[in-house]
């Protein structure tokens, strides 16, 4: 059932934004691609779309340790290549872009020097099992996800929250997978996509910062599952899902009011709002294509943008 009125969702169809430009693109074996598209020779794995202040648009290239850039006018640069594998990535309200890498924790990059630095490499000297997404609240509280390779044969992945004082606590501990999260415009509800669950779970969030009485908000089904997220301004979430090709606009009731249709390919992960607009972006990451389409409401302002 989408929804209490028993109808479909109006499907708004997605168009091609821009692409991957051959020239960064070389087929090859890399170790991430072994463990995570076993078999597949993969030029590129897009995720990570995040807005900075000039209107530009960052994403991560995960295999090959890249973060691109991309300009108003649609013409990519090579930001930066280190040795690492981002994946999520979110601006500071200070300019600096902070990046979720799998290998090596939480990092903070500086877009006007090119200088990369850690902000944060494990917990307690325990390695994290593989950080997947990240994203900030009003405070500056950077609450990340540590997915590794957890799913329903091992529920044992965290979200954490990192304080700007540096206080690092383990908000949920026992999720099959964590992906993409959000918090609702005043904080005070906290959205988690659990992949290999193939659900979106919702839990409000407290003032002293923990979470209770997390539920599953909405199911899904497919090959994988639900992967970014992303709040408009009126407490929508569009929840971005990695094998049925596209995107799915949920009420604050958790009802499927609209599915955003990819024109190509079925692996929708993350998505972002343009920031002050209805347009929203999403990385079909298997082709290396970003994508776009207008929704009904402009997104969720962001911390980067306050």
């Amino acid at each position: 059932m989408w929804n209490l009125s028993f109808s479909p969702p109006e499907v708004v169809e997605a168009r091609v934004m821009t692409r991957l430009p051959d020239k960064f693109r070389k087929l090859q074996q890399t170790e991430w691609a072994q463990a995570n598209k076993p078999g597949q020779l993969i030029d590129s794995f897009l995720e990570g779309p995040s807005f900075d202040r000039e209107g530009n648009l960052w994403v991560t290239d995960i295999p090959n340790g890249r973060i691109f850039r991309i300009d108003p006018d649609l013409n990519w640069s090579l930001a930066t290549q280190y040795e690492g594998w981002p994946n999520g990535s979110a601006f500071h309200r200070d300019g600096s872009l902070w990046i979720a890498d799998y290998r090596r924790g939480i990092l903070r990059f500086d877009p006007a020097t090119g200088s990369m630095e850690s902000v944060l490499g494990h917990r307690a000297s325990e390695s994290f099992k593989g950080v997947n997404d990240l994203t900030f609240d009003a405070q500056g509280s950077c609450y990340f996800t540590d997915q590794g390779q957890t799913g329903m044969q091992d529920p044992s992945g965290r979200v954490y929250r990192l304080e700007p004082g540096g206080r690092l606590d383990v908000v949920i501990g026992n999720v099959p997978s964590p992906n993409g999260l959000a918090l609702n415009g005043d904080g005070s509800v906290f959205y988690l996509a659990v992949t290999r669950a193939n659900a979106v779970w919702r839990a409000p969030l407290l003032p002293s910062g923990n979470l209770s009485k997390a539920g599953v908000f909405q199911t899904f089904f497919g090959t994988s599952g639900p992967d970014g997220l992303a709040l408009d301004s009126e407490g929508r979430l569009v929840v971005g899902h990695a094998s049925l090709g596209g995107a799915f606009v949920l009420n604050p009731r958790g009802e499927i009011t609209h599915y955003v249709r990819s024109p190509i390919g079925s692996t929708t992960t993350n998505l972002a709002f343009r920031p002050g607009t209805r347009q929203l972006v999403i990385v079909e990451s298997q082709t290396g294509t970003l994508l776009e389409a207008e929704l009904p409401a402009e997104g969720l302002a962001l911390f980067s943008h306050s």
